[in-house]
């Protein structure tokens, strides 16, 4: 005859393991809603820097004098003068076609220019910027062959 200790053991061992497997299962839990204390994750958007330009700004663009004279001569001997446009620099001398364009901006221009002049060729880093709205051009050059400081035009009338 089987004692009722005998039985009961192993049953309640068996409902125990039953209770503890279920409890171990996972419970579906209700989605997250978003609140004040919940952050709302939003898409962002890779920003693309705006393309170079392809040419030397119009702020920049014209007749420009490091003296007066420079704007007025009709004797050809405005050594001073300079005159820009969209992919050329010109010099009482000397010529700089414009290269590749490093950093730009509507008021200013950085970029390579290829120079020829009295039977010679070389390569600069030119600075252009006109800093009080078209009334001065700044030009700095850089490079083996660059002068040394900056130099400062008066826009021609």
């Amino acid at each position: 005859m089987m004692n009722i200790r005998t039985v009961a053991a192993p049953l309640s061992l068996t409902v125990a393991l039953a209770l503890g497997l279920a409890a171990c299962q996972k419970q579906p839990q209700p989605e997250a809603t978003a609140t004040s204390e919940t952050p709302v994750t939003q898409a962002t958007s890779e920003v693309v820097p705006a393309p170079l330009p392809t040419e030397i700004p119009q702020a920049l663009r014209g007749r420009w004098g490091v003296v007066d004279a420079d704007c007025t001569s009709t004797a050809g001997d405005a050594k001073g003068l300079l005159t820009i446009d969209a992919k050329r620099l010109t010099f009482y001398e000397a010529v700089a076609g414009l290269g590749t364009i490093k950093s730009a901006s509507d008021h200013a221009i950085t970029a390579d220019f290829a120079f020829s002049g009295e039977g010679q060729t070389w390569n600069l880093d030119v600075a252009l910027s006109t800093p009080d709205g078209g009334k001065t051009l700044v030009r700095k050059d850089t490079g083996p062959d660059a002068a040394p400081g900056t130099l400062t035009y008066k826009k021609c009338p």
